[in-house]
């Protein structure tokens, strides 16, 4: 099993952008499904956003929508999520995940087999 590696976490003022990165060439250089997925204190894990690496194609949590990407970095060989317009709300423990190789990529965590340590992400009002 490759590990899944984060970064990119940390504190930031509402407004405010971060970009996370997943170090995961073993997954994106071989046409896994992959995605972002926060949970926050006393919450359940949720997602939000899947990127099929296999055809490109993306889903977006509504409450994310417009304001993230979820990027496959072939420089650098990670999954990124550019996140900008940050609200208090979206503070909570990002992790990235690995799925099965497919093209049409299912968006429940439950799905997700392969998981990253995770990064903190604190947006202040």
């Amino acid at each position: 099993q490759v590990q899944l590696v984060e970064s990119g976490g940390g504190s930031v003022q509402a407004g405010g952008s971060l970009r996370l990165s997943c170090a995961a060439s073993a997954y994106t250089s071989n046409g896994y499904c992959m995605g972002w997925f926060r949970q926050a204190p006393g919450k359940e894990r949720e997602t939000v956003a899947i990127l099929s690496t296999r055809a490109g194609g993306t889903y977006y949590a509504d409450s994310v929508k417009g304001r993230f990407a979820i990027l496959q970095n072939n420089a650098q060989n990670t999954l990124d999520l550019q996140m900008n317009g940050l609200k208090p709300e979206d503070t909570a423990m990002y992790y990235c995940a690995a799925g099965a190789r497919r093209s049409s990529c299912p968006i429940t965590k439950n799905e997700y087999n392969y998981w990253g340590q995770g990064t903190q992400v604190t947006v202040s009002s």
